[in-house]
């Protein structure tokens, strides 16, 4: 199955974040490539503190054969491991936040994880770098691709493409 994933970071050098966040995405037992990597964006910090620095969101894409939980806990793992505390506020400044957004066609709601992700199609900031690597990807629960999602997201927040490029593996 194909599994998609939600990079974001306002601190510290948040393209070198990003860049080690799918380093060690790639070596989660399970993790199977094609690896398909967004372009990177820069965007607002939409619900942060006040004066929060923009983010740079990405999306990656990859094989992943396993349990859905045992990614989820490997992301987890990997932001903690990266500068994120386990513990943490929400919609704060952080150096990594990694969101599974997809696994397949699973549909999980726990308390721990819901998949698909429950806000990825109301978010431009995701859908946008979502777009490049799984455009055509209708997500369980939906009846819009990701390019139509996109096509329809409000335009509350600011989403450019960055002139940062990320070497592909």
């Amino acid at each position: 199955m194909r599994a998609g994933v939600a990079l974001g970071s306002n601190l510290g050098d948040s393209l070198a974040n990003l860049k080690a966040a799918r380093s060690a995405i790639a070596t989660i037992p399970g993790v199977l490539p094609p690896i398909k990597s967004s372009a990177i964006y820069e965007t607002e910090a939409v619900g942060c503190e006040p004066g929060a620095p923009a983010f740079l969101n990405a999306a990656i894409e990859f094989g992943f054969d396993g349990d859905p939980l045992q990614l989820f806990d490997e992301l987890r793992r990997i932001e903690v491991a990266l500068g994120r505390p386990s513990e943490h506020q929400r919609n704060v400044s952080r150096p990594i936040d990694i969101d599974l957004l997809y696994c397949g066609n699973t549909v999980i709601d726990t308390a721990t994880l819901t998949l698909p992700h429950p806000r990825v199609g109301g978010r431009r900031f995701v859908l946008q770098p979502l777009a490049d690597v799984a455009p055509n990807l209708v997500l369980p629960g939906q009846n819009k691709s990701v390019r139509e999602l996109l096509a329809s997201a409000p335009q509350s927040a600011r989403v450019v493409r960055s002139e940062l490029e990320w070497e592909i593996p």
